[in-house]
């Protein structure tokens, strides 16, 4: 029998893979569990999971226990110690704020600030059910922030008064950001700043009011002197665990991990409406080895969008950083605009990046990899493996065309003949693609548009299967560059760009582009 693998282990949060082979984020079938409490009084709970990554909540500090699944060899393992619990309602928290009440919302925070501060060393700020609205709170070294099941921690609706965090602190280490550059942004509701050890977790949600207010509808503008808040933004943090919670409404990105290290993210959801602008689900951006699996995402945007900052345009390199060893395991996209996504910002580099078991249904795009011109950088060693692609429009992609920002569509940018080689020239090498099912193929199962001066390097693909096809379809430009034919229904496409297929026949001769010079 499989034996249950450990993902991360709190005061009081299990979160667990239960590894049924050939399962991707669901289980084939519920299977049944009781968890034993070896120490104390040995108190029991059962169940049944129906996800692979399953988590096990409100479990007690330094107790040992033991998981008997069906059809799994039964595990034990131990929780983590817990100096102290706080409760925010101590220290004058208030439920049932409205959201447009700007003083209960400061009360809330200031609230919050000064529990915060009471939490011990390795303690925990338990938030009790209940609706809690509060200005934006930032979180410290060595906490949890448990949200109890029923909690809602929700930010105001308003921006008035709402704090703003400096594009870089006093050391010159990049804070606010805005697409790849340092700028001054509104906080977001949850924040920290070179946090260490730090847990986020519980049943309960985090809400950032973004379908209250007026956020969306100001995506690409600045107001009050600041760009728009993420929904959870964690600055140079190391060994954080994100474990279970729901996070919904986001202002912009939902979760931005940057220039952090040792993240694990596990068991959460994290949802949007489909028209929210820049929703984007998770963007790990200049980070090392992150962890996200077992996470749903249904967003406006794209669900996991990898970064790595972008050059200034006047070639500013100083707030760079790669992204090297992401790994996305047992999720579901369910809808956005990307699955994973790479770029377009990425001239730190992205490196490393491996997804397997995942499910994509119904977003316009499954693993994207954009750049252009002016970016340099390089993205390599990307792999995926037992994916699963349901309604995807363009299953894979690759462009070193990207039409963004305002010269994206400047000759010099788009041009099909050869440029110069530079610190501006982007790389992208190393791209294997494997066990890959695509059902309801609307445009292709793979575009791949590479510099004529720095081709796309070493796609390798193996059995790929297109299952079936969108019948009411039409044809539509696989990837957003100039000059890019309509498809419909096609398998693979390539322009300067190596391709190794194990099934020929899946090679199209036909070109991407129009005759474009």
């Amino acid at each position: 029998m499989i034996r249950p693998s450990i993902i991360a282990l709190s005061a009081r949060t299990a979160a667990l893979c239960l590894p049924k082979a050939g399962a991707l984020y669901r289980l084939p079938e519920p299977a049944s569990w009781r968890l034993s409490a070896l120490t104390g009084d040995g108190d029991a709970q059962e169940g049944a999971a129906t996800t692979v990554v399953s988590l096990f909540h409100d479990l007690r500090p330094l107790y040992r226990y033991r998981l008997e699944v069906d059809g799994f060899q039964p595990l034990e393992f131990e929780m983590a110690a817990c100096a102290g619990l706080v409760d925010p309602t101590a220290f004058g928290l208030v439920p049932d704020i409205r959201h447009d009440d700007l003083e209960g919302a400061r009360a809330n925070a200031a609230a919050l600030a000064d529990a915060v501060t009471a939490v011990p060393d390795g303690g925990t700020l338990r938030l009790p059910k209940g609706d809690w609205t509060a200005f934006p709170v930032r979180l410290k070294s060595g906490m949890t922030l448990h949200l109890s099941k029923g909690a809602v921690l929700r930010a105001p609706s308003t921006r008035a008064g709402w704090p703003i965090l400096a594009a870089r602190d006093e050391t010159g280490r990049m804070l606010g950001s805005w697409e790849g550059l340092p700028a001054v942004c509104f906080a977001a509701p949850v924040h920290a700043i070179g946090a260490k050890d730090l847990v986020i977790e519980g049943e309960g949600t985090l809400d950032g009011s973004g379908d209250s207010g007026d956020w969306w509808t100001w995506p690409k503008e600045t107001r009050d002197g600041a760009r728009r808040p993420r929904g959870l933004h964690l600055v140079s943090c190391t060994d954080t665990k994100l474990l279970g919670f729901t996070i919904r409404n986001a202002p912009s990105w939902t979760i931005h991990p940057q220039d952090c290290s040792g993240l694990v993210a596990a068991g959460l959801t994290v949802c949007a409406p489909p028209d929210s602008p820049n929703t984007d689900g998770f963007n790990p951006e200049s980070c090392r080895d992150v962890t996200i699996t077992g996470v749903r995402f249904s967003v406006g945007d794209d669900c996991i969008a990898v970064k790595a900052g972008k050059r200034g345009p006047n070639g500013e390199d100083d707030h760079l950083g790669e992204t090297r060893g992401l790994r996305v395991t047992h999720c579901l996209m369910e809808r956005g605009h990307g699955g994973l996504v790479i770029g377009s910002e990425m001239s730190g580099g992205v490196h490393d990046v491996f997804i397997a078991d995942c499910e994509m249904v119904g977003t316009d795009r499954g693993l994207r990899l954009k750049t252009r011109r002016g970016r340099g950088g390089s993205i390599t060693n990307i792999t995926m493996r037992r994916v699963l692609m349901d309604g995807v429009d363009t299953a894979l992609s690759a462009n070193a065309h990207y039409h963004c920002d305002v010269d994206g569509h400047d000759e010099w940018v788009q041009s099909r003949q050869p440029a110069l080689t530079d610190t501006g020239t982007p790389c992208i090498d190393g791209v294997t693609i494997e066990d890959v099912e695509i059902r309801k193929l609307a445009h292709t199962a793979g575009a791949f548009l590479g510099l004529p001066e720095a081709p796309i390097s070493n796609i390798r693909i193996r059995r790929l299967k297109i299952a079936s096809y969108r019948a009411d379809a039409t044809p539509t430009p696989p990837i957003m560059a100039d000059g890019i034919r309509p498809m419909l229904h096609e398998a693979i496409v390539a322009e300067c760009a190596d391709v190794d297929c194990d099934e020929p026949a899946l090679l199209s001769r036909a070109p991407i582009s129009f005759s474009f010079e």
